[in-house]
């Protein structure tokens, strides 16, 4: 098989597996099953694909548009993003990240986002605000994020648009697929850390 077979046959798994991700996803939400912590089909599908990620940058490294183009590369992200019970995968996957953009490869937005995820899973603030969850007000919001006045300006620089801007439009997204605040959110809250130890990302 030539290199060029490969590299073709490399996007279209990598595709094929983001069109899963996204599959399942609609099919949960249309039932709420999506919206009721970490459903259970959903986080095999995630464990399975972070495996075959594992695999795939063992042996290619960080995939680039050159090589298998820009849909595959974004469905890599899409794959390491949802990886969230394998830390190992994401932290690796964000200085590969880094490095691609770095080198003009990948999209410092993308970057940016995963950054957070790790940050939220650790129990750091975040940088960009790109990760939600309710607030006392039964709004999606951001966690906790690092020097909120300079926020925007940092979201600016690696090609988010405002946060509130942002805001509006996820909250949109979020009513239209049906999505309600926890009835108890503190208790929310806490299963969210409690899982996190149980990942593996804190102690």
């Amino acid at each position: 098989m030539s290199a060029d077979e490969r590299s073709a046959g490399l996007a279209r798994e990598l595709v094929a597996m983001a069109e899963a991700d996204e599959a399942l996803r609609a099919e949960l939400a249309a039932t709420g099953e999506l919206f009721d912590g970490y459903a259970p089909g959903m986080e095999a599908l995630h464990r399975r694909h972070a495996q075959r990620l594992t695999d795939i940058l063992d042996d290619h490294g960080w995939p680039s548009p050159a090589d298998v183009g820009e849909q595959a590369c974004e469905a890599a992200w899409l794959v390491l993003q949802h990886a969230i019970g394998d830390p190992p995968l994401q932290r690796r996957g964000a200085m590969l990240l880094a490095d691609a953009v770095a080198r003009g490869e990948a999209s410092a937005a993308r970057w940016a986002m995963l950054e957070d995820r790790i940050a939220v899973f650790e129990g750091r603030p975040q940088r960009y605000g790109t990760q939600l969850d309710w607030d006392e007000h039964g709004q999606l919001s951001p966690h906790t994020v690092e020097d909120p006045s300079g926020l925007d300006q940092r979201r600016a620089e690696v090609g988010l648009e405002p946060v509130q801007a942002a805001l509006h439009r996820l909250r949109e997204r979020a009513a239209a697929e049906g999505q309600r605040a926890p009835a108890d959110r503190i208790r929310s809250r806490q299963e969210q850390r409690e899982w996190a130890r149980r990942a593996g990302w804190r102690d």
